[in-house]
């Protein structure tokens, strides 16, 4: 019977028992009751995870698959038993944990190790870790209907591809990859009645056992060769499989120390709440992560099968994507000052502290890292595979100087005076300013040294212009994540900006930062040039005429006027017919007005003042 056929089979079977877990679950008040720290806001099952544990183990034993793999089946229920108890009887999570590292240890009394490092004691360690932190990533990552459900489904299809070209018949991988087949279609069946509005939860039982899988799947089994050959893609495969559930954990185990917060204690300050705190909807905040996810499986693949090419650059560079975004949302505020469960006194949960050598210490192991991604790079782009072997010793010998020089031309410049979230022209320039210093001075450097001996003026030529992208990305990266999270929000109360040019970008930012209800429709422009063009991203839908149509024709909820020079009889007519179908009207007041008097303000700097108040909206 194929894995195909397995899967198939599993998914059948979880579709039906499902349903059936779920009312032993009413019936029994095993709920998921609303509380301070959970998402859910009514009762709902927990015994999800009954449904795809009966159909793993109900599999295995009908498959003849418990002889073949006792480890890794015995393992698995130990765990969820684990779960299914804390379910039903609430366990301390010291003896949970005490419970995950026993289990763990049973792998590693059978010889199954990570095989990261050549010495053993560490190893060990890093083994008992993975499975231990693995484990309880998922248990985290069950936090909003279809979250973990999803993700597990879309890394265990990674992991399943990765398995399926050696399972020769009665191999180890052989009957791994049909257990995960089980797993596998046990979730997708559970994924159907988890969606958003979930009718039942996976729960402890389900998410431990999820975790522990996949991280026991992730070993080598004893007297196993890898099939890779070096160490960094050996690491790299599991760990970019599995990344937004170790991000996740990261991040909120980062936020609640940093809040005086226990890491075991619930909340919601995970990523796919810090999503919806921006204005997404749940089900666009799971699909968010869910891409991510597939992304990163797709780049898992790569790397097991090409890791001698692209694919490690490929992975550090989507591991830097990841957690360039998870510092992002950890600028995201979860939780007030008011809040009970934020000790007086102690940070809150936006991850980036207010110091700034702190970030800064951040931006240059940063840069670090994408300097050495730009000269790997350009090495790879300029030689073929054996030219590139003959010239790696050039390049390692030199990557310290590159990375040095570079990283001194940065501060001579002034990269790091600059706040990403304000990232503009001119910094761009500054970037521009200090990769062109750093590249110059690296080549007169080996000029001296080595008078440019076996370098190439086109790898430089080439690490210049990837390491201003680099650059320049990095640096616009808050922007950029912001302003497509931005698009993916879907208020309800539709918005047009009636006026261009500067005042529409403030008032654009005004309503972004001031309410996510509204769903910006676009630009209202009386300049017939900027008509069928765009303005920040927003399109210009017409001029004057088009806006009075909309307002007839009830087709949006909210305008707001950010244009100076609107005529008296056009307000009037806007707020009638906007009094008369009660949409909501703004206006964006915006002056330059002197703070101190003529005598007292030379050399001084003018404030500027926005502003918006209730006598500006009419209903």
């Amino acid at each position: 019977m194929t894995v195909a056929l397995w899967l198939l089979l599993a998914f059948v079977a979880s579709l039906g028992l499902v349903p059936v877990c779920r009312a032993v679950a009413l019936r029994l008040n095993l709920v998921s009751v609303p509380r301070e720290d959970r998402w859910n806001k009514r009762p709902v099952a927990m015994f999800g995870g009954v449904a795809v544990a009966i159909v793993v183990f109900g599999g295995a034993a009908i498959g003849g698959l418990v002889p073949h793999i006792p480890l890794l089946l015995g393992a698995a229920a130990l765990t969820f038993g684990v779960g299914l108890t804390d379910d039903i009887v609430r366990l301390k999570p010291a003896t949970k944990l005490i419970a995950q590292i026993a289990v763990a240890s049973l792998f590693l009394a059978g010889g199954y190790r990570l095989n990261w490092v050549g010495g053993l004691t560490v190893d060990t360690l890093l083994t008992v870790v993975w499975l231990v932190g693995i484990t309880n990533a998922f248990n985290l990552l069950d936090n909003m209907d279809g979250l973990c459900g999803g993700i597990a489904l879309i890394a265990g299809l990674s992991l399943l591809l990765d398995l399926l070209p050696s399972t020769a018949p009665n191999t180890t991988a052989f009957f791994d990859a049909r257990f995960l087949a089980l797993l596998l279609g046990g979730v997708a069946g559970f994924l159907v009645y988890n969606f958003h509005p979930a009718s039942v939860f996976l729960g402890d039982s389900g998410s431990l056992l999820i975790g522990l899988s996949f991280g026991a799947l992730t070993l080598s089994a004893p007297h196993q060769a890898s099939g890779r050959s070096d160490v960094l893609s050996i690491v790299a495969a599991p760990v970019v499989t599995l990344l937004i559930p170790i991000a996740d954990t990261a991040l909120v185990t980062v936020s609640r120390w940093l809040s005086g917060r226990a890491a075991s204690e619930g909340g919601r300050d995970h990523s796919s709440h810090r999503l919806v705190a921006m204005g997404l909807s749940e089900r666009v905040a799971v699909v968010v992560l869910w891409t991510i996810a597939a992304i990163g499986g797709c780049i898992a693949l790569v790397v097991r099968y090409y890791a001698q090419t692209w694919s490690i650059p490929l992975a550090i560079g989507f591991v830097l994507f990841l957690t360039i975004f998870a510092v992002y949302l950890g600028r995201i505020r979860v939780y007030s000052e008011g809040d009970v469960r934020v000790p007086r006194g102690r940070a809150f949960t936006p991850i980036v502290v207010e110091m700034m050598h702190k970030r800064r210490v951040a931006e240059v192991l940063l840069d670090f890292c994408l300097i050495a991604l730009a000269y790997y790079a350009a090495y790879r782009l300029k030689f073929e595979a054996e030219a590139f072997l003959y010239n790696f010793t050039t390049f390692y010998r030199s990557l310290p100087l590159v990375v040095s020089v570079q990283l001194i031309a940065f501060f001579v410049v002034g990269v790091y005076r600059g706040v990403w979230r304000y990232f503009g022209l001119m910094d761009a320039v500054v970037v521009a300013q200090g990769v062109a210093l750093g590249a110059v001075s690296t080549i007169v450097a080996l000029l001296f040294a080595t008078r440019f001996f076996s370098y190439s003026r086109t790898v430089f030529a080439i690490y210049t212009i990837l390491l201003l992208l680099l650059m320049i990305l990095s640096r616009a990266s808050f922007r950029l994540i912001g302003e497509f999270l931005h698009r993916q929000r879907d208020g309800s109360q539709r918005l047009i900006i009636y006026g261009g040019g500067s005042d529409g970008a403030i008032a654009l930012s005004e309503v972004r930062q001031g309410n996510n209800a509204y769903r910006i429709l676009g630009f209202v422009d009386d300049d017939r040039e900027q008509l069928r063009t765009r303005i920040h991203g927003y399109p210009v839908l017409g001029g004057f005429d088009y806006l009075i149509a909309q307002l007839e024709r009830h087709t949006v909820d909210a305008v707001v006027i950010s244009c100076r020079t609107v005529q008296p009889e056009q307000l009037q007519q806007i707020e009638r017919l906007c009094a008369d179908a009660s949409i909501a009207l703004f206006r964006l007041k915006v002056d330059l007005r002197p703070v101190l008097g003529d005598s007292e303000r030379r050399g001084r700097v003018a404030v500027l003042h926005p502003k918006r108040s209730s006598s500006d909206i009419a209903r």
